[in-house]
């Protein structure tokens, strides 16, 4: 994610880092270098002149314009729900450590527990982002619990029910009543809603076939704009050509780099730093205050 100060509105017009710009580059100097070489030509192919006005580009540009914004607005919807999941772990995680520390009676344990939903974080930033998790479970399980999932296919959810185990634990021993019990199952059946809903979005990308035909229709479309514009705005049509691509590509790029929120791209979620502040506000619940600085952006992007 770019965590930076917003600049003044000229700096604005020339920032290239956080910005798509340098994915898209390589496309943008191609439709230039065609639209200076249709522009000197006169919009001739050979001996054949191509003959277009800007009365189909209007027509198709609104159309365009159209199935980009559905595209950037269900690509955002993806982003921010996303973000309101991971809102979600911290809220329902911190009420559990509370709960633990608070509502059962005499139990020394609560540290275990606590350690079981970092490690469920931790996991399931791991399984977003399809990378090993072994180090951080090492850190937060013992021996027999990572043990006990070996072969685990989706290591959050046995983690999750290893939690629960705890409380069940709790419960039989006398310490949590029955009642209380319950409140802390809420908050658990919260996780796990979450997990899904994590999971529903990193497995189910927009239907193919809306990228193709957005692809498809821009790129096409930028082609042939220089034809229907050098009869009327001469020597400008690279310029203008060109600023019209950056707009389309633009778009259709970012809403390709926020489809999945849950990636590396700069302008995805920082899970790596979410995770770690759940870790740390969830260590400081336990008593602790030797804790690490909260990660800082590098070159103004938040892993």
């Amino acid at each position: 994610m770019i965590v930076r100060p917003r600049p003044n509105w000229f700096r604005m017009l020339l920032i290239v880092r956080g910005s798509v710009l340098p994915a898209i580059l390589p496309q943008l100097l191609i439709y230039l270098a065609f639209a200076v070489i249709v522009t000197l030509l006169h919009g001739r192919i050979f001996v054949w002149k191509v003959s277009l006005t800007f009365v189909p580009f209007s027509l198709i540009g609104l159309t365009l314009a159209i199935f980009l914004g559905f595209r950037n607005n269900t690509s955002y919807a993806r982003y921010w729900e996303a973000r309101v999941l991971w809102g979600e772990l911290l809220n329902d995680t911190r009420s559990l450590a509370r709960q633990s520390l608070t509502l059962i009676d005499g139990s020394t344990q609560s540290r275990v527990f606590v350690h079981r939903l970092i490690a469920f974080v931790h996991a399931l930033r791991h399984q977003l982002r399809g990378t090993d998790p072994g180090a951080d479970l090492q850190r937060w399980l013992s021996e027999s619990e990572r043990a006990s999932l070996q072969g685990a296919r989706y290591k959050p959810s046995a983690i999750l029910l290893m939690a629960g185990e705890w409380l069940r634990e709790q419960r039989q021993k006398g310490l949590l009543a029955a009642p209380l019990a319950q409140a802390m199952e809420v908050h658990m059946g919260h996780l796990s809603d979450a997990l899904g809903g994590c999971e529903r979005i990193a497995s189910t990308p927009i239907p193919f076939t809306y990228a193709v035909i957005i692809h498809r229709t821009v790129y096409v479309y930028c082609l042939l704009l220089p034809f229907g514009l050098v009869d009327s705005i001469g020597a400008m049509t690279p310029v203008i050509v060109t600023f019209i691509a950056y707009t389309f590509f633009a778009l259709e790029a970012l809403s390709s780099e926020i489809e999945e929120p849950f990636g590396t791209e700069p302008n995805d979620l920082p899970l790596d730093a979410m995770a770690e502040g759940i870790q740390t506000t969830l260590l400081e619940l336990l008593g602790e205050r030797d804790l690490p600085a909260a990660p800082k952006p590098v070159n103004y992007v938040l892993t």
